[in-house]
């Protein structure tokens, strides 16, 4: 054999492996993208939050496969898939936890034609609100007694107490308590230490106990410490109690104790369901959050540093919405009368004559320094690094069209003033045309870190629910759901 061509071969063979070696140092494992499937809904109540008077939750919106559906009807056969008895969901307020409601049942609401309670249409989930469960009380208790370490001879301890230098001996102890080495050779209880002649004697056979191992005469149920040998250990095994209680607990017959009624037990007569729609003062609303996955909690609200900051931001709110308030008024004033055409002699058209409709009277100024109701001020950090998100809502006084609502979410620019990311302003007349803007609350429907602003668009007899994501000073409706009425 050619021992050129064998050096060349080897050289192709190590060649081959280096490269394969290289390319698997090269690759590496893609994590599978996470399956998410979270829902969002609005739990209404009045009275007291622990005991409320009544209840009801609203579906919104479903995140599954990548994508948000409408909670209300998604897989409805025969209930939601959001609305399920058993469903968790969990009450949040800027991302933190205020409590949990076990769903018990759902019901499908169709409003009579003449219903004298109108927003009773569609799906509606009802279930028991837990609060959050509270850290356990230490029952750790300090000692009132002093303790010193001097008491305890064989205890080690650093002491001030050491012998003259360079003598070579131990430490004296200062109360005068004899040593080890001080005791009397002639002390009858004093324990002496001897070594063993014999390793067979004192050890025993495998499965038989040694001579250490005998049990006291005196004290038959002194335990022992020894190691058994496994035929000896499987002839005295016993099932273990946890065995046992898995036994019960596979036991479908098995009572169980409650404190009160089961969430899944619970029936219309147990939960007082919420109807129509309550007034502003009395009705109550929390974003409700059911995620398949235990998630970290996420707090996208933003304190502010002191109250000059939110006396500051305040008051450039008020002045932008008198003057989103002031624009809506000068577009919506009805247009004055046109004079009509003058007519030829010879016409046979005649126009009734009568008084001159003068046009209505222009705004008074003072009206655009009106006192503004019911403000509301919160600001969010919806994202990391995100600039501050601020939603400013307030009413005036009046009925009808002389009542006007007026929504902002502002984000501030570089130079600290408010840049409008979205503006809302209606009255109380055309809510038909125009929704008036609540809103609800921050919230990450997608398991993303990243929320959006939950806003409710009521109008006269009707509502709808609407998903807002804001970068840049914009705002972009992520999702809405069907209408309510």
């Amino acid at each position: 054999m050619n021992p050129h061509r064998t050096t060349h071969r080897l050289t192709q063979v190590l060649g081959a492996l280096l490269l394969s070696a290289s390319a698997l140092a090269q690759t590496h494992k893609v994590a599978a993208p996470e399956s998410v499937v979270r829902a969002v809904a609005i739990y209404e109540w009045t009275g007291e939050m622990a005991k409320p008077a009544a209840s009801r939750l609203i579906p919104v919106s479903l995140f599954i496969d990548g994508k948000l559906e409408d909670a209300d009807v998604y897989l409805a056969r025969p209930i939601p898939l959001a609305l399920m008895p058993g469903n968790v969901y969990e009450l949040d307020q800027s991302g933190i936890a205020l409590g949990t409601l076990n769903l018990a049942f759902a019901r499908h609401l169709i409003p009579a034609s003449d219903a004298a309670a109108p927003y009773d249409d569609g799906w509606f989930g009802y279930g028991k609100f837990f609060p959050p469960e509270q850290p356990k009380k230490s029952t750790l208790k300090g000692s009132k007694e002093n303790i010193s370490l001097d008491e305890y001879d064989d205890t080690p301890h650093f002491s001030a107490r050491s012998a003259e230098p360079g003598s070579g001996e131990a430490a004296k102890p200062a109360s005068g308590k004899p040593v080890e080495g001080d005791a009397p050779a002639d002390d009858p209880n004093r324990p002496t230490l001897h070594r063993s002649t014999s390793t067979t004697a004192s050890s025993g056979t495998a499965d038989q106990p040694s001579s250490s191992d005998a049990k006291d005469p005196s004290d038959p149920d002194r335990p022992t410490l020894r190691r058994r040998s496994p035929t000896v250990a499987a002839a005295s095994a016993t099932p273990s109690q946890a065995d046992e209680i898995a036994a019960l607990n596979d036991d479908p017959a098995r009572p169980l104790l409650h404190r009160g009624k089961p969430a899944a037990a619970l029936s219309d007569a147990d939960i007082p369901k919420l109807a129509g729609l309550p007034s502003d003062e009395d009705l109550h609303q929390l974003v409700a959050v059911s995620d398949a996955k235990n998630r970290s909690p996420h707090d996208f609200s933003r304190s502010w540093s002191d109250e000059a900051e939110r006396k500051t931001i305040l008051a450039k709110m008020q002045s932008t919405a008198r003057m989103q308030i002031e624009a809506y008024d000068a577009a919506n004033q009805p247009a004055p009368p046109q004079p009509a055409a003058a007519h030829s002699p010879n016409s046979k058209l005649r126009r009734a004559t009568g008084p001159e409709i003068a046009p209505p009277p222009p705004v008074p100024a003072q009206q655009l320094s009106e006192t503004l109701r019911d403000e509301e001020l919160k600001g969010f950090s919806l994202s990391y690094g995100g600039s501050p998100t601020y939603v400013y809502s307030a009413h005036t006084d009046g009925l009808g069209a002389t009542l006007r609502y007026v929504t902002l979410v502002v984000q501030l620019d570089m130079q600290g003033e408010p840049a409008i990311a979205m503006r809302s302003v209606t009255d109380a007349a055309h809510l038909d045309r125009t929704p008036r803007m609540r809103l609800i609350d921050a919230v990450d429907g997608e398991a993303s870190n990243r929320a959006s602003l939950l806003f409710e668009l009521r109008a006269q007899n009707s509502r709808q629910f609407a998903l807002y994501r804001i970068i840049g000073a914009r705002a972009t409706q992520t999702f809405l759901t069907g209408s309510t009425q």
